[in-house]
């Protein structure tokens, strides 16, 4: 099943992106802090959604088991939104159960209800089950595309130019 994240559900989503980050190798770099997490995703101003996969055997009683974190972005050439995928991860014992691809259908019918012109996301090079997974669903790589970040600070220099 997959439903809306709560408020109550900041610390799983917390080790869930600590899961996620220990998947790609880098726990090291995750200094997220679950009040501003909680005000980014709840409050007067949300910068993203998050749904959340819960197991569908009774035995687990409906935990949560892989979630999505998502936000809007804009295609200038469609001249429409899109959904962004930042974060996609199922637990290692759950995976093969079909939560991930529950999670992108989610998102890909949110897509079409709100009247995106596509559902993008990133991926690891390496990560090779990830890749195999999501050309299954139809995705197609935009190898022309290089992505581009500023943060630390070179982002503080650029601001302050």
């Amino acid at each position: 099943m997959i439903r809306a994240a709560t408020p109550d559900d900041i610390p799983v989503i917390a080790e869930l992106i600590r899961g996620l980050a220990e998947y790609e190798r880098l726990a090291d770099q995750v200094v997220l802090d679950e009040g501003v997490l909680r005000e980014h995703l709840f409050g007067v101003r949300p910068y993203a959604e998050v749904v959340l996969a819960e197991a569908n055997h009774e035995s687990d009683d409906g935990a949560v088991v892989g979630f999505a974190l998502f936000f809007h972005n804009y295609s200038t050439f469609l001249g429409r939104p899109g959904i962004y995928l930042e974060d996609l991860f199922v637990q290692p014992e759950h995976r093969g159960g079909g939560h991930g691809k529950a999670l992108l259908s989610h998102l890909a019918r949110l897509a079409v209800e709100r009247g995106c012109g596509r559902l993008e996301w990133s991926v690891l090079d390496w990560n090779e089950p990830s890749i195999a997974f999501y050309r299954s669903l139809g995705a197609v790589a935009m190898d022309e595309w290089t992505v581009y970040r500023l943060t630390g600070d070179a982002l503080a220099e650029l601001a302050r130019s």
